[in-house]
């Protein structure tokens, strides 16, 4: 095999609870399935029938101010332990007042969660079959939809939109600050699981030149870079202490069709952390 240094990882995400800020981690287990304990939880809309997702902030942008941690480390092929939910601090937003953490063992999670949003939500830690959310698509006159609401059906048996890992590169945050030095491109903003800081010849939108190819992380994990990643509302949306401004997507669809980082899937389970080389593996 020919082996190529790309760069190292430089900060790893896991959000315990779908659409709710998540962790920032210092190391974690990759199983098939991702990241141990990557949205393991999601809150079911008694409503629609539909998992809640900031996809559609009409409904579900106030998720974004909260915070949701594990109370133990989660633990590969076992039960997700239980988590915390609790307000984001400064960067809280629209998300109503919670005096203290509420956690997901309380038997009255789903009357809480309820009163807090507004709407009957039920909190799942296992998804039903044919789960699926509802994405709005604002006026980006790049994008095929305007101004409509559609209905996305996740990966069976996940709460994942589309794939288990989702990673962004130092060089495309870079780059669009450099076009765009008036918009705050906080990385945030993408709700990456990786942040990987690529060789520093490396310049743009670098991680799309990986799609196709195999990356071995640390020692032993190896992941598939399947496709780009298409941007949607939720860059635009307030969090992590990032003020709302639709201009974000919008510029990411004038200079790159939308596209900001890559998705991936896992061929090869194993640990990960930061620092690790990220190693572009090819046959001979």
């Amino acid at each position: 095999m020919a082996e190529r240094l790309l760069g190292r990882v430089e900060a790893i995400w896991r959000y315990p609870v779908k659409s709710m800020l998540g962790e920032r981690l210092e190391q974690v287990p990759v199983s098939a399935g991702g990241l141990c304990g990557d949205r393991a939880y999601a809150l079911w809309d008694h409503a629609t029938g539909r998992v809640a997702s900031a996809k559609n902030p009409r409904l579900w942008k106030a998720l974004l101010g909260y915070r949701a941690t594990f109370v133990e480390p989660p633990v590969p092929a076992d039960p997700s332990p239980p988590v915390a939910i609790a307000v984001a601090g400064p960067e809280a937003g629209e998300a109503a007042a919670l005096e203290e953490p509420l956690l997901s063992t309380d038997p009255a999670v789903a009357g809480r969660l309820s009163a807090l949003l507004g709407r009957q939500v039920s909190l799942l830690d296992q998804a039903p079959a044919r789960a699926s959310l509802d994405q709005y698509w604002p006026d980006v006159k790049e994008r095929e939809f305007q101004e409509v609401v559609n209905e996305l059906e996740l990966p069976s048996g996940t709460f994942f939109d589309s794939c288990p890992i989702h990673a962004i590169s130092t060089a495309t945050l870079e780059r669009l600050r450099a076009l765009e030095p008036d918009l705050d491109f906080a990385v945030e903003r993408f709700r990456p699981n990786l942040l990987i800081r690529p060789d520093a010849a490396a310049e743009g939108f670098v991680e799309e030149t990986w799609i196709g190819h195999t990356l071995r992380l640390g020692e032993s994990l190896l992941l598939r870079v399947d496709t780009g990643c298409p941007r949607c509302v939720v860059t635009t949306l307030a969090q992590g202490g990032v003020p709302e401004t639709l201009e974000i997507l919008r510029a990411t669809a004038r200079h790159n069709k939308v596209v900001a980082g890559i998705r991936l899937s896992v061929l090869s389970p194993g640990p990960l952390a930061v620092g690790d080389p990220v190693t572009r593996v090819d046959p001979d």
